[in-house]
């Protein structure tokens, strides 16, 4: 006979193996993370509930700490602290709603579940949610594919979960010998950098100038918009303004880049436009990383600082005749950004980041690989730019 304590074992080491597994950063790899809620199912007691959700999101989110560390230049510890404090709330909500109860009952928690994980105050740390394997298993379905994701999540939690499974491996294995990556956009060009920390520290007008050089260098012949990382023309100035206007001057080329605005009160991670025409402020970032950059607690306490959080807001912006869907770096790892833009049916999708300190780990691929999947579920182009 089995001793007692393993098929709890069981169950977590599993867990672990599918969180591992299905945020590698191979955008094939993402259903499996639909095994997950047949694990937590079966679970004998909440106690091994909570224990499956912990390994699911710690396995899937291992890189926090050593790119903590990286970002903060100091030991893991830090890393360490976050990392566990931010799986935490998938932990409780996972724990809170498991229940001893089979059948339709135990599925209408974890939809409860998904939905909670999906949407703020949850969703600001929803990682690793398994309604990123919407856009393989049904890519071009849209929200019909979201609806029959969610349904086949809920039927994993209950007896009928082998007739689920089979299900979903057909749908899986039908994607991956057909699959292809989002277009890019017509018009639209995607500029990779490599210029690690210094991208957005160093605001010399020689690193302007190499920028400007570096777009009219990868230039195709058919793009009128050119897209750069996050924070690439480090902090807007009226200056930094003029200079990429008149670098622009005589050419018709739009380019849309990472800055930061800085007010008294904290600062703002911005999408820009500038062409040798005109200059606008295109987007305002609705979620910054909770804690390095978002720090609501920081007016509790009298102090100024840290980044905004715009939320709800600009969820599309205007570029000419296109309606477009903007996420920045940690947008792309959690779900109601790109939901509520999808709402408003935008035309194109552009996602950028700033992902030096993620160096040795698998983040930026899993921000790639999130982005491409939703951007196939509702079928539109996907432009992306990052730094490394």
């Amino acid at each position: 006979m089995r001793p007692d304590w393993f098929p709890p074992l069981a169950v977590t080491s599993a867990c672990a193996t599918i969180g591992y597994v299905a945020w590698s950063g191979h955008v094939l790899a993402l259903p499996a993370s639909i095994a997950f809620p047949a694990l937590w199912s079966v679970a004998r007691s909440r106690r091994t509930a909570a224990a499956c959700s912990a390994a699911y999101f710690l396995a899937a989110s291992r890189g926090l700490p050593q790119g903590v560390a990286a970002f903060y230049e100091s030991d893991i510890w830090p890393g360490l602290i976050l990392w566990l404090v931010a799986s935490s709330c998938f932990v409780f909500v996972h724990a809170a709603l498991w229940s001893r109860q089979s059948g339709g009952w135990k599925s209408l928690r974890y939809l409860a579940a998904m939905i909670l994980m999906a949407i703020p105050p949850f969703g600001i740390v929803g990682w690793a949610h398994p309604f990123t394997a919407a856009g393989v298993l049904f890519p071009g379905w849209g929200w019909i594919g979201l609806a029959a994701l969610a349904a086949g999540l809920a039927i994993m939690t209950t007896r009928y979960r082998p007739a689920a499974a089979i299900t979903v491996v057909g749908f899986w294995l039908w994607s991956a010998a057909f699959w292809t990556a989002p277009n890019m956009g017509q018009g639209w060009q995607g500029v990779d950098l490599q210029l690690g920390n210094s991208l957005g520290r160093d605001n010399s007008l020689a690193r302007h100038r190499d920028l400007v050089a570096t777009l009219r260098r990868q230039r195709r012949p058919d793009t009128s918009t050119m897209l750069l990382p996050e924070s690439a023309l480090g902090i807007w100035t009226p200056s930094v303004t003029r200079l990429w206007r008149q670098q622009l001057s005589g050419t018709d080329l739009n380019v849309i880049a990472g800055a930061a605005v800085v007010e008294p009160e904290g600062y703002d991670n911005v999408l820009v436009r500038v062409s040798a025409n005109e200059t606008e402020i295109l987007y305002r970032e609705r979620m910054p990383v909770p804690g390095s950059m978002w720090q609501p607690w920081l007016p509790l306490t009298g102090r100024s600082g840290g980044a905004r959080a715009g939320f709800l807001a600009n969820p599309i912006v205007s570029v000419g005749d296109q309606r477009v869907a903007p996420l920045i770096c940690y947008e792309q790892l959690i779900i109601w950004p790109i939901l509520q833009s999808m709402l408003h049916d935008p035309d194109l999708v552009v996602a950028v980041g700033n992902g030096w300190w993620t160096k040795g780990t698998s983040i930026i691929a899993i921000q790639r690989a999130s982005t491409q999947a939703w951007a196939r579920l509702f079928d539109k182009p996907l432009t992306m730019s990052f730094n490394t």
